[in-house]
């Protein structure tokens, strides 16, 4: 049975650098402190954490909106990409950010709820917060 989540977080920045910023090579790099790859276009390929995450983005609605088809090098080989939503809200202090993140492998849910957390939004904050 596949597994999915929801987790937010609120950032202190617009819409529009969070968007850009999910998308661009170099500030993927940088907020995360490992490397990563983005074409942005739709149907683009992309690779984050050294090749840990790879994918490809599906649909754009800038700068509200990513979804992407997204792996890791820990799921099973016969199993398809999960689903990664990304949306972009206004905030009062920035903007919310939401993932939802559909069709995990089971059993693989609650490492990547945490994973998310502590890889993408921990080091993220910080990230916006000295810009």
């Amino acid at each position: 049975m596949l597994e999915s989540f929801e987790v937010s977080v609120t950032l202190p920045a617009d819409q529009e650098a969070v968007y850009k910023a999910w998308l661009s090579s170099e500030e993927h790099s940088a907020f995360t402190g490992a490397k990563a790859f983005v074409d942005p276009s739709i149907g683009g390929e992309f690779s984050a954490w050294d090749g840990y995450i790879t994918g490809r983005t599906l649909e754009l609605d800038p700068p509200k909106r990513i979804v992407q088809a997204w792996r890791t090098t820990e799921f099973p080989p016969e199993s398809k990409d999960s689903i990664l939503e990304i949306v972009i809200e206004k905030a009062k202090a920035g903007c919310k950010l939401t993932l939802k993140h559909s069709a995990i492998p089971e059993g693989q849910g609650e490492n990547y709820t945490q994973g998310w957390k502590d890889f993408y939004f921990k080091p993220m904050k910080r990230y916006f917060q000295k810009r």
